[in-house]
Formats: C-alpha cells, structure tokens, sequence
C-alpha cells in the first residue's frame, strides 16, 4: 500500500498526505522534537491545539530510562504519554555520532557548531553495533540494528529509522566511504529485523549518508530508494551550503513518489531552502531549545528588522533577555496568534525569563512551536496556490 501521496507540486516543492495508523501528517511539516516522550513544556493538549501533527521520540534516551518493555507494557508510546496521533522515533544512530565522533572531534550537526574543545566519546563503535557508557549514570549499553528496531517497535512508533553510522564532518574519502558501508550493513539488518518485528502499518525509512562527497551521496540514496519505501537524509554538515548541495544531489538520485524527511534540520532558512529543493518532513529541538534560552521566533513583519539590537536577523529571532524588552508592550511576533502572543507582552516574558519563573519555558515553547508549524501551514497553501517563490522571497529577502 503506498501511504504517501503527493498532491501538488509548485516546481520542486511539493504538497503531500503521508497515511498512518494514528492519522495523517499533511507535508510538508515540522516534526516537534520529544526526545524523553515529552516536548519540553508542552502538554500534548497544547500541542493540539498549536497545530502538531506528529511527534518524535528519542530511542537512546528511552531505552536507557524508562526502558522500551515497560513503555511497551502501558500500552506503547501513543498511550504513555498522552497523545494519539503519529509518533516517529529515532534509531539511535545520531547518538552513535553525539556520544561519539561529536565529542572526539568536537563538532555539532554543523561543522562550526563547535564545543569548545574536544572530549572524550562514550562509545565503541564495532561491526555489530555500538557499545555505549550511558550518559546517565556510566552504565553500559549494546545498540545495534536489530535491537534499534525491535526497541522501536516496541515502543510503538508509527514511523520508524534504520540503525545508521552518522559519520563526522571532519572525515576524509576513504573515511566516509568506510562509515557508509557499515551503515549500508547496519540498514540492511535494520530491514531484516523490520520484516521480523514490524507491527501493521509501521513504516520504516532508511537514512542516507556520504557526507560532503557526492558520489558517495548519490550511492547512498539509490542504495536507500531501492530497499526502503521511505527515505531520510542524515548527516553532520560543514555548512548550510553543503547541506542544500547534499539535498539536491540526494533527491535527484531517488524515486519522486517516496516521503523524504530531513532529519535533525528545522531553521526558518532552511525549512524555505530545503522545502524548495523537495524535502516533506523535518524535525528539531531548535523551537523549544531556543525558546528556553530565550531565543524567540519574530516574522519579517514584525517591525525588528529596522534595529538589530535584540534581534538575530539570520536566525528570525528576538533575545527576549535584552533589557530593551522590560518596557515592550508588544507580543513577541503581532502577526502570530498562539496563545502567548495573544495574551502577554514582551515585557511579561522578559520579566519571567529574568525571575526564572516556569511559566516563561511554558509560553515560549508554545509560541516558537506555533510559529514553526504555522509557517509550514503557510509553506503548504502557498505551493498550493504556486506562490511558494513569493512566499519564501518575503522572508527570505526581507
């Protein structure tokens, strides 16, 4: 049964239905990001009522607490915590690359997200899965292909990711080339141990790899097309360039039909940027993780862009921490109508975040969920109405 139907296209963006068991995902969409079966400081109610369609689930975290046999045991995630539509989870591979060449190299999902320095990996990576010292408590864990799956079965996701080697920015050719293997093996196993465990109306997407070399792209994503019904795209990136590059090389390399998400990318660049070049799904912590340290979303309307003082123009955010907001009895975005703008002024939030009062991570998280959501609402009428050029030149030109 094909579960993903495109039905519109406005160039390459496309407007599409993708089928669950727990209902449909209208693309293209963001995915909020619940790493613990919980996106920080929103209840799923309110993730109803801002537009959510679908959520993640983070299978590292959760295989290390609660563990995926209880959750199985209270009825899978949908029941767990609360909320009855799609939920897609991880394979746990990106922890693979976090816990492991992320810290040794000291590179984040962006080459020049760099820490400070490098640190230790808390993982052994060997032809059968990885060994990992839990972040937690220092504890070992043994993740491979089929036990990702099996855990993500278990756990009851809709939509679930091969097991995948995220190689590192850093890596050279033959590097590359090595970890792409071993993630063609892993994904191989993953599809297997699917065909064995899988739950009606699972559906399983392989991640492509290759890092920035694109004969090595262009394998990974016909490898990916041809066993899988639906495609990822993985990776850690020098920069939004490469990324885009890696994009385009990737969907002219697999079949038209196939959802494609974008794993781990969700800035407003990016979603205008790689929704253009055909991308359907995108997930992120970026919405909730901003809004916690007091980054939020504003729109081009919004009357900051005349100033750039508490305004970060490349990231469409305010830092509602300066002090030229104690006074603003603005709301964060007036074009926006979540619950926070229509309610409560800058001036407010500024003042929460400044007596750390919960209610701030509250407010700002369902407004910068909102915003995010909305602008795909957005992103879909206008390649609906073939606008989407004049759509993204009014944010992105601005």
């Amino acid at each position: 049964m094909n579960r993903f139907k495109i039905l519109h296209k406005d160039k390459s963006s496309r407007v599409g239905i993708l089928k669950t068991a727990h209902g449909e995902i209208e693309t293209p969409n963001f995915i909020p990001v619940g790493t613990q079966a919980s996106v920080k400081a929103v209840s799923p109610r309110d993730l109803k009522e801002l537009g959510a369609q679908v959520v993640l689930a983070n299978t590292y975290h959760l295989m290390l607490r609660p563990g995926a046999n209880l959750i199985e045991e209270m009825g899978g995630l949908h029941k767990f915590m609360g909320w009855n539509g799609p939920v897609m989870t991880d394979s746990g591979g990106f922890q693979v690359f976090s816990l492991g060449l992320a810290l040794e190299h000291g590179v984040g999902k962006f080459l020049q997200n760099e820490f400070t320095k490098s640190k230790p990996r808390l993982n052994k990576v060997t032809e059968e899965g990885v060994i990992f010292q839990s972040h937690i408590d220092g504890s070992k864990y043994t993740l491979d292909a089929e036990k990702s799956i099996d855990l993500q079965v278990k756990l009851g996701a809709d939509l679930i990711v091969a097991f995948d080697d995220l190689e590192s920015p850093l890596h050279s050719f033959d590097e590359t080339l090595k970890s792409l293997e071993l993630t063609e093996r892993w994904e191989q196993r993953s599809l297997k141990a699917f065909k064995k465990y899988a739950k009606a109306g699972q559906l399983l997407y392989g991640v492509t790899h290759g890092g920035v070399f694109e004969d090595l792209r262009i394998r990974s994503a016909k490898f990916v097309d041809k066993h899988f019904d639906a495609i990822a795209l993985g990776g850690a990136h020098e920069d939004r360039k490469t990324l885009y590059k890696v994009v385009e090389w990737t969907v002219g390399s697999i079949s038209e039909e196939k959802p494609r998400h974008l794993l781990g990318i969700g800035e407003v660049e990016d979603l205008f940027n790689c929704v253009e070049r055909g991308i359907d799904l995108f997930d992120c912590a970026a919405p909730t993780r901003r809004a916690r340290n007091g980054s939020l979303y504003v729109s081009p309307g919004s009357g900051d862009y005349s100033s750039l003082k508490g305004y970060q123009a490349k990231n469409y955010t305010i830092n509602i921490k300066t002090s030229k907001f104690s006074k603003d009895k603005n709301p964060i975005d007036k074009n926006c109508k979540c619950l926070c703008c229509t309610n409560f002024t800058r001036a407010y939030l500024h003042h929460l975040y400044s007596t750390g009062e919960i209610l701030y991570h509250e407010l700002a998280s369902i407004h910068n969920l909102f915003f995010v959501i909305d602008l795909m609402k957005k992103i879909r009428e206008s390649i609906g109405n073939n606008r989407f050029d004049t759509l993204k030149n009014s944010w992105i030109s601005f």
